[in-house]
């Protein structure tokens, strides 16, 4: 026997074995080198696609983490939620809350407005706030009522609103026996009749559906109370314009007024065209008087001469009037010859007189 007759056969096969797994893991390593070599070159453009694809960050689970938390909230009966409208039908609309399912409001549940039109007034993309009435209406969905929602938001609103003095667009939807009805927030206001416009309003009928600008001027959530007016901004416009109309009046003007009202210290004179000014007590005569009712009545017919233009005010005299007309008689007189003499007798203008 020899020296190898003790040695097992799985001994005999290790070395051939290992010599396999290395030869096998060589081979291995050159394959990529081989394809590589074989393959074509990347163009331009793909080798830049390669690097931006290299650059971007991979995508993680904490970019969705919002979404996620928002997807499995837990959501309960008289919760308000946020969403954005996307869609709106003649009888519901549908919002996105960003949950597994989406919120149902239906037209009775959004406004109390009889008038409102959900598919005229809401659009998709706009953002509601409701209030959750039941987690599933029968189809899956949440239903909500944007109404409740409103009777905790809206007063909120309507204070900030009143605060900040904000001109608001409201369209009448009803007459009532003193005023006019207009739902502002899905809350119902009223406006007075003396509130609609600057003037005495004699038919209420005649504003029904008009569209006007009114500001909060009561909002009482404890009584349930929101007053509006149309009064102050209607009154602001008609400043606006009446200052516009002075500025382009000229100092020196001479016209035709008439005195709307008398007070201790003047009259004021009601040029037309929504115009007025003040003919102060020192400018009414050259006499000194000691009341405008000395010389004045409401309603008298007079001339006056713009003085003075000054802050959206007019400022008139009748006393100028008469200095105008003494200017114009004295350039009007007619001089004498100069072979004549002012000194002139009665005897000698008789001298040549036949009788």
């Amino acid at each position: 026997m020899t020296e190898n007759s003790n040695i097992t056969p799985e001994e005999t096969l290790e070395p051939a074995k290992e010599e396999a797994l290395q030869t096998a893991a060589e081979e291995t390593a050159e394959q990529p080198a081989e394809a590589e070599s074989s393959a074509p070159a990347p163009s331009e453009e793909e080798a830049k696609s390669a690097d931006t694809e290299a650059a971007a960050p991979a995508e993680t689970m904490d970019d969705y983490k919002d979404e996620l938390e928002a997807s499995f909230k837990q959501i309960h009966e008289g919760d308000i939620l946020t969403g954005t409208v996307i869609g709106v039908s003649e009888t519901e609309i549908t919002l996105d809350l960003r949950y597994y399912t989406d919120g149902i409001i239906r037209l009775e549940d959004f406004s109390s407005d009889p008038n409102f039109n959900l598919a005229e007034d809401v659009h998709v993309g706009d953002e509601i706030s409701a209030t959750v009435i039941r987690r599933d209406d029968g189809a899956g969905h949440i239903l909500l009522s944007a109404k409740e929602a409103n009777e905790v938001l809206a007063w909120d609103k309507l204070r900030t609103y009143l605060k900040e003095g904000t001109n608001l667009t409201v369209k009448v939807g009803g007459i009532v026996k003193s005023g006019v009805i207009a739902y502002v927030e899905g809350i119902r206001g009223f406006i007075p009749a003396s509130k609609l416009s600057l003037h005495y309003v004699e038919d209420l009928e005649e504003w029904l559906g008009k569209t006007i600008e009114v500001r909060v001027i009561t909002a009482d959530e404890e009584d349930n109370h929101l007053v509006l007016s149309a009064r102050e901004i209607l009154r602001e416009k008609e400043a606006e314009e009446k200052k516009a109309r002075i500025s382009n009046v000229e100092i020196g003007l001479v016209t035709e007024g008439t005195v709307e009202s008398i007070q201790p210290y003047g009259a004021f004179i009601d040029l037309g065209n929504g115009l007025s000014g003040l003919v102060h007590i020192s400018q009414i005569s050259e006499k000194r008087i000691k009341s405008p009712s000395a010389v004045l009545k409401v309603g008298d017919k007079v001339k006056v001469k713009v003085i003075n233009v000054k802050d959206g005010k007019l400022s008139l005299s009748m006393k100028a009037l008469n200095d105008v007309a003494t200017e114009e008689i004295h350039e009007e007189e007619v001089e004498l010859p100069q072979t004549e003499s002012l000194s002139t007798s009665l005897g000698s203008l008789f001298k040549n007189l036949k009788l």
